[in-house]
């Protein structure tokens, strides 16, 4: 089991920037995939992007391809989500996850974390 919570979310303008993280305990991360999905209300949980661990690849969903960047400190055991150029679009309830296997589909997740908000105003 992974215990996972995140901080970093806030109001917001179109257009400024925010950084959320994510740290993790229980156990080592090596060899899982570490996620980021938002949900805004009344819409199911999206995929935002993710990052392979071990080798730090990241993979990103293509509405957010460009803006955000996702990267990680090993020996913190944290993982960040580097968000640019917001949109009010991109507001909603952002959830760090863990997953056994690479995955885009939040139905395979095996750890939560609680949440954070972000909201941008237009």
């Amino acid at each position: 089991q992974v215990q996972l919570v995140e901080t970093g979310g806030g109001l917001v303008q179109s257009g400024d920037s925010l950084r959320l993280s994510c740290v993790a305990s229980g156990r080592p991360l090596s060899g899982w995939t570490m996620h980021w999905f938002r949900q805004a209300p009344g819409k199911e949980r999206e995929f935002v992007g993710n990052i392979w661990w071990t080798s730090g690849t990241a993979y990103y969903a293509d509405s957010v391809k460009g803006r955000f960047t996702i990267s990680r400190d090993d020996a913190e055991n944290t993982m960040y989500l580097q968000m640019i150029s917001l949109k009010p679009e991109d507001t909603g309830v952002y959830y760090c996850a863990a997953s056994q296997y690479w995955s885009t589909n939040p139905k395979t997740v095996d750890d939560w974390g609680q949440g954070t908000q972000v909201t941008v105003s237009s």
